[in-house]
């Protein structure tokens, strides 16, 4: 029975070539209801399926046709028995084919027909008998065939044909090469003639004479008859068919056509391929095919023209390949419980199924086992027990090929130390080397932790391969404990050891030059920001450039004097680091260059206290418990009461890895590299852009709306912004950075490769470095030591809606509207068609926005929260929609709780408004961005934990959050309210930027928000990242040189001293990069891979930026690994980091927080656009309109009656109060005491009936001095 049951088990796998109650017959083509046995040297008919309807026997042996061959096969049409060796047809071969078109039985041995061969035919339309041996014919041969139309009898020995054989045929159309000496249009005279009367297109042909007697024949020469009639177009005789062929052989496609004149048959190849004439032969029959290969596959077109037109018909060659195996699998050595590919790839025609056994069984389709589409074996989470031999079978009809490999399963091992770390001492100034070394299986990863920061490779630091940390030029600031972690796929294992930094007494060579040096730093670097400051704020700005200069400079004094403290402060370093080297002959660039020997220690302090760096913000003070355990500050101090400046404005962006520095202090990745030092330069981050990032292509993504990108960088702009250097000319020689494509300081200009696009239109784009914040970033006085150069973040890191009351106590009380006690932000203009207020102008620099260089209207700056809200036209509409929704808020708890004065409601409104922003970002945006896998590495809100640091990663504001470019689509879509274009048209990113005065002319905010609700947002593809609005036209108004966000965004990462990417993939636990090939895990495009090698020299070196945005997205996401954990640690951190969380119990009672749960962004949209009469249910999700939209009314709201104060039978002053208890708190507020529930109600007052009323004491609402009687008496008469 088994090798039946395996027989079954093959058909049933190879099901598309199999069909019900018999299978396909062995070594046969089956498709559907098509059989074909070609070239199988068969000597018998098969048995075939029932619902057979072509049946293919050509080219085999068979003999003979015996009776009732085909009697099931009801639904037969065609029956091809051509080029056999067919001698003997049983009277009853055909019984049953009462359905049959077509029979094909020419190039056999047939000498003899009965006169019940072709009995019960009666639907044949086509029968081919040429070329056999028949000499006679029966008249009732064809009597039952009343519907045959073509006849071919030509090329047999027939002499004769008994009268009135075809008298019955009235359908016959065509009659090929016959004696028809009884025709009675045949008159044969005694010399031989041949006459034939009213002839007709059937008689043309082939004739010849034959005399024949007892001793032999003899024949004439051919004799062509053709027959003229009128012109008439070519029509098929016989058009070739479909036909699969084995490779290898032969085959022929026939074509005849008739017409007149006699038409001219040509062929050709469907694709545009020359015939190949040594084995593509034309006959007068058809074209011969011989030797078959796999380029023979498709179609071959027979044209048959002559001078009244042409026609054509296609038949297609199907070539048969048998399997063969394009990709093995090779032996394998994997680890215990890790996931192995065996790979496994077989070609031919039809495709072959792969099918894998072990041990000679069956592996199961189901659990740990599964077969790709490319018929590779994935097994995951290998055991012992899967160690074996494998083998891949190939299978078609064809035959089965089979490939055997073996694998092996290695046990898993943690890691072990095999040399602990050991405490150390080391001088100042000094190199020093830690040994760590581990084993496991995997081998382990060893990396170093300082300070719970992961060490990487810089020019202060260096991890061999073996494990051995080395530090640089030690200093102070390196002092401290050391953790090596050994890490495998099975576990971590960590030891720790203190380094001691010794201080040396002794003078430095840079001690003689600190003071002249100091004092030169102070006046180089006050001179180019005054000249800065002259430029851009002494008079009205002439260039755009200016006013991109101005929105970005720093506005607080304080964030001033913190950056230019930091600038000295490495400016004094740099010019003493130069005197140094003048008096030296030996060339102490890059990592031989020692900072920490520079100067003393004591010296160090005084740079420190000279430059400003000691003048550092003093310790908050958060001894006002009663506001701080209530309310945020401004600045996000006292925030955590423990730590704090955590999460603060003003502060260093934080660290999951320590900096990557090129001298280990403050010089940029790459910086100073040449071919000559043994490390490779690193690729322009213009070149990058131009090859990696750059598309004009742009794919829509159909699932999610533009509004998914607006969130994020609204969200990025209450999060973190960098504050930038204060001068825009070298710190050296005060020229613009501008027109310096130098790196000096502070200018880092982009440069641009000889071969860009954008041709030699200029040698740089403008940059500038971000300000240094001084010493560690921490609030120490103590500066003994040089530190790795930090940023500045000059927002608040936590989720406040900073970009809506400002980062700073100053900021906010610009910001407010304290002409009335109502907790209101100032307004500006009012909009005509809903009179709701758009944001107020500016009233300090920059006061006016202008459009372009060509355009010289200007209007007014608006002024919000964050001062980027101008920067483009859809950031200045979410900035308009949230000030809004504080008033709004703010104004109806005035109304519910009208004893509350101006602050209490303005800091509950912003309290509210700020939960209405975490609530947004986590429950409905970030879900789109990290999915359903994101979602559950963020995991549920636990609880407050002071011991999280909520400041922004420094490679998150720089490198990740900035995955949001990749969003952006090339045109800004305005919409009117049927979800149109409007009148003014949609804009073109680049025209959007700075260009407030669009809003107050071309339609208000509401057609930009549908813009953004309406459309789908850009689709995040690997190879199709930034438009090229953004890196060939970004801020082309403000620049002569346009900007590049792409390389931008890279040349950040560097001056900001990001390590590369593959330090990341360590941090995030993802498995190490040696070979570019490594990559292939998270970067499945083999041309992206292609394009990383042609860059960069090594993997190392890959920037993070480009990296992460190359990474495939994990499904249901739109992040891929490495940007994922990112996104993860720091959303986690930003959450549980963060004492006024919206969900920390006690931040909103239970009922507030249930009706902070009902917001979302549609409803804001709702309450706060001008005439949003629509929206979706989720706004960042696409809906077709109108069916996939909701009226306002249906999208549920916030209820601020939670927000009411209740008494609970007490008055706000603590005075117990009987129930049902009326007394009048002031002159116009009358409250009651029901249930316990204290209500107070506000009396409005009527207009008073005189020209000028006054207000008496003891009375509400005015009186007229006359009649000495309240405004409403005329009422009560």
């Amino acid at each position: 029975m088994e090798p039946r049951l395996l027989c079954w088990t093959t058909c049933f796998l190879l099901a598309s070539w199999c069909l019900p109650v018999l299978p396909c017959p062995s070594r046969c083509l089956c498709f559907k209801s098509t059989i074909r046995c070609m070239h199988l040297m068969l000597d018998h008919i098969p048995q075939v399926p029932q619902q057979t309807t072509v049946l293919d026997l050509r080219f085999n042996r068979i003999r003979e046709i015996p009776g009732s061959a085909f009697k099931k096969l009801k639904n037969l049409n065609t029956l091809l028995l051509n080029n056999n060796q067919i001698r003997k047809i049983s009277r009853t071969a055909f019984e049953g084919l009462e359905n049959l078109l077509h029979l094909y039985l020419y190039k056999n041995e047939i000498n003899e027909l009965d006169k019940q061969t072709f009995k019960g035919l009666v639907s044949l339309e086509q029968l081919y008998i040429h070329f056999n041996q028949l000499e006679t014919l029966h008249p009732e041969t064809f009597e039952d065939l009343l519907k045959l139309e073509r006849l071919f009898l030509h090329n047999n020995k027939l002499s004769t044909i008994p009268a009135g054989s075809f008298s019955h045929l009235d359908s016959l159309k065509r009659l090929n090469s016959l004696d028809l000496e009884d025709d009675t249009r045949l008159n044969m005279f005694d010399d031989g003639t041949l006459m034939i009367r009213n002839t007709r297109e059937s008689d043309q042909g082939i004739y010849q004479c034959m005399a024949r007697n007892s001793a032999g024949e003899a024949k004439t020469q051919n004799a062509m008859l053709r027959y003229h009639s009128l012109p008439a177009k070519p029509s098929f005789v016989i058009q070739p068919q479909d036909t699969e062929v084995l490779i290898g052989t032969s085959t022929t496609l026939e074509c005849m056509a008739t017409g007149h004149p006699h038409p001219h048959i040509t062929w050709t190849r469907d694709n545009g391929e020359a015939l190949d004439g040594s084995r593509h032969i034309e006959t007068s029959s058809g074209l011969h095919l011989q030797s078959i290969t796999l380029r023979d596959h498709g179609g071959f077109t027979c044209h048959a023209s002559n001078s009244q037109g042409s026609v054509h018909a296609t038949a297609n060659i199907i070539v048969q390949a048998p399997p063969q195996f394009i990709r093995s699998p090779m032996d394998q050595v994997v680890l215990e419980e890790h996931a192995v590919e065996l790979l496994c790839e077989a070609e031919g025609r039809p495709p072959p199924v792969i099918l894998w056994t072990k041990a000679g069984r069956r592996l199961p389709v189901e659990g740990r086992h599964t077969v790709l589409s490319s018929g590779t074996l994935r097994i995951d989470r290998v055991a012992q027990h899967d160690e074996g031999q494998y083998e891949c079978q190939a299978v078609s009809p064809l035959g089965v090929r089979k490939v055997s490999v073996h694998l092996t399963v290695k046990p898993k091992a943690l890691p072990v130390f095999t040399r602990l770390p050991q405490d150390a001492k080391v001088d100042v100034g000094k190199n020093i080397n830690i040994s760590c070394h581990a084993q496991g299986e995997p081998q382990p990863i060893i990396t170093w932790n300082k300070a719970g920061i992961q060490i990487t490779e810089s020019g202060k630091f260096h991890i061999d391969s073996g494990g051995t940390l080395t530090i640089y030029d030690a200093g102070q600031a390196d002092q401290g404990r050391y953790e090596c972690l050994a890490r495998n796929s099975f576990g971590l294992v960590v030891a720790n050891m203190f380094l001691t930094v010794t201080a040396i007494q002794v003078k430095q060579a840079g001690d003689d030059f600190v003071e002249s040096s100091i004092l030169d730093a102070v006046q180089r670097v006050d001179s180019a920001i005054n000249s800065t400051r002259r430029h851009l704020f002494s008079q009205k700005p002439h260039t755009p450039s200016d006013l991109l200069a101005q929105f970005r400079y720093p506005s607080d004094p304080f964030t001033v004097e913190t950056a230019r403290a930091g600038e000295i402060f490495e400016h004094t370093l740099q010019l003493i680091r130069d005197r140094v080297k003048q008096g030296l002959t030996v060339d102490l660039e890059g990592r031989e260059f020692r900072y920490n020997d520079l100067v003393s220690p004591r010296y160090l302090g005084l740079i420190a206290n000279l430059s400003g760096c000691t003048a550092h913000r003093r310790l908050p003070n958060c001894s006002d418990l009663c506001f701080h355990q209530k309310y945020r500050t401004h600045d996000g101090t006292c925030n955590n009461l423990q730590h704090p400046t955590w999460g603060a404005s003003l502060t260093a962006l934080v660290r999951v890895l320590q900096p990557a520095y090129e001298n280990g202090f403050n010089s940029p990745r790459g910086a100073g590299r040449h071919n000559g030092d043994g490390r490779s330069p690193l690729p322009l981050p213009r070149l990058v852009s131009t090859v990696l990032a750059g598309t004009a292509a742009v794919t829509p993504d159909h699932r999610y709306t533009h509004m998914l990108m607006q969130w994020g960088q609204f969200l990025d702009h209450d999060l973190d912004h960098t504050v930038p250097a204060l001068s825009t000319a070298r710190f050296s020689d005060g020229q613009p950075c501008s027109s310096a494509c130098t790196n000096d300081p502070p200018c880092f200009p982009i440069a641009i490769p000889p071969e860009d696009p954008r041709g030699a239109q200029a040698p740089c784009m403008f940059f500038t470095r971000s300000s240094p914040v001084c010493g560690s970033g921490t609030t120490s006085l103590m500066m003994n030591s040089v530190y790795a150069r930090e940023q500045i973040n000059q927002l608040t890191a936590y989720i406040d809606a900073s970009n809506v009351y400002g980062s700073s106590e100053r900021e906010s009380q610009v910001l407010r509207d304290l002409s009335a006690p109502k907790g209101l932000l100032r307004t500006g203009l009012p909009w005509s068609s809903s009179g709701k207020h758009l944001l107020p102008f500016s009233s300090g620099p920059p006061t006016e926005c202008t459009r372009g260089e060509r355009d010289s209207h200007s209007s007014p700056c608006f002024l919000a929260g964050d001062h980027r809200a101008n920067e483009q036209l859809a950031l200045t509409a979410m900035h308009t929609l949230w000030f809004r929704e504080h008033n709004r808020v703010a104004t109806e708890l005035s109304a519910l709780n009208p004893h509350w004065d101006g602050d209490t409601l303005y800091q509950e409104a912003r309290k509210i408004v700020g939960a209405e922003l975490q609530h947004i970002t986590y429950s409905h945006w970030l879900p789109k961005i990290l999915g359903d896998p994101g979602m559950k590495m963020l995991r549920e809100y636990q609880g407050y934990d002071p011991n999280v640091n909520a400041g922004i990663i420094n490679s998150f504001a720089t490198a990740a959050f900035r995955f949001g470019h990749t969003l952006i689509n090339p045109i800004l879509y305005r919409l009117n309210d049927t979800f149109g274009e409007i009148p003014e048209g949609h804009l073109p990113l680049h025209k959007a930027f700075f260009s407030p005065s669009r809003i107050l002319e071309e339609g208000g905010i509401d057609p930009l928000l549908r813009g953004l609700f309406g459309v789908a947002t850009k689709l995040r593809v690997p190879s199709q990242l930034l438009n090229l609005e953004l890196t060939e036209k970004l801020f082309s108004t403000a620049h002569s040189v346009a900007l590049d966000l792409a390389a931008t965004n890279i040349q950040r990462g560097r001056d900001h001293g990001i390590p590369p990417y593959v330090d990341y993939r360590v941090f995030c636990n993802l498995t190490s990069v040696e070979n570019f090939e490594d990559l292939q895990n998270e970067i499945k495009d083999l041309e992206i891979i292609q394009k990383l090698k042609k860059l960069y020299s090594t993997p190392g070196d890959i920037d993070l930026w480009p990296a992460l945005m190359v990474e495939d997205l994990i499904p249901g996401t739109r992040v891929g690994p490495t940007l994922m954990c990112l996104f993860v640690t720091q959303f986690q951190r930003l959450r549980d980091g963060d004492r006024f969380w919206y969900e920390n119990p006690g931040v909103f009672t239970p009922a507030q927080l249930t009706q902070l749960k009902q917001v979302s962004l549609g409803r804001v949209l709702c309450d706060n656009g001008d005439n949003i009469q629509q929206v979706q249910p989720d706004v960042f999700v696409k809906a077709e309109y109108p069916q996939g939209y909701l009226s306002c009314g249906e999208i549920p709201k916030m209820d601020l009656r939670m927000w009411q104060d209740c008494w609970e039978g007490q008055d706000d002053k603590g005075t117990h109060r009987r129930d049902r208890e009326h007394w009048m708190k002031e002159d116009c507020i009358n409250c009651t005491c029901e249930s316990g529930q204290v209500t107070c109600m506000v009396k409005n007052c009527p207009l008073a009936p005189c020209l000028s009323p006054e207000l008496m004491k003891g009375s509400c609402c005015p009186v007229c001095r006359d009649q000495r009687m309240p405004a409403d008496a005329s009422k009560k008469h």
